[in-house]
């Protein structure tokens, strides 16, 4: 299911939730700040912790990756907006 695009100061942040059931499955990027070679850099590294700490947590009351702050905020969101549409 579609998170919501979430505005950051860098760019927007939006991610899929995948489901089996109410267990979350994998969370993929959908869009994520690339307009520059560090933004790309930082979110090779982020976005690949932010997924395993949503599967670990099964929420979006996940930890901020060091140095990935904006992008964490928008994942972040992004799956708390599939879960209220979910009523979760």
């Amino acid at each position: 299911m579609r998170g919501d695009a979430i505005d950051t100061r860098f760019g927007p942040v939006q991610v899929d939730v995948v489901l089996a059931g109410s267990t979350i499955v994998d969370v993929v990027p959908v869009v994520v700040p690339d307009q520059d070679p560090r933004d790309r850099q930082i979110n090779e590294y982020a976005v690949p912790l932010l997924r395993q700490e949503v599967l670990d947590a099964q929420s979006a009351k996940i930890d901020s990756v060091s140095g990935a702050s904006f992008t964490s905020y928008g994942y972040a969101w992004s799956v708390q907006s599939v879960l209220d549409k979910l009523g979760a």
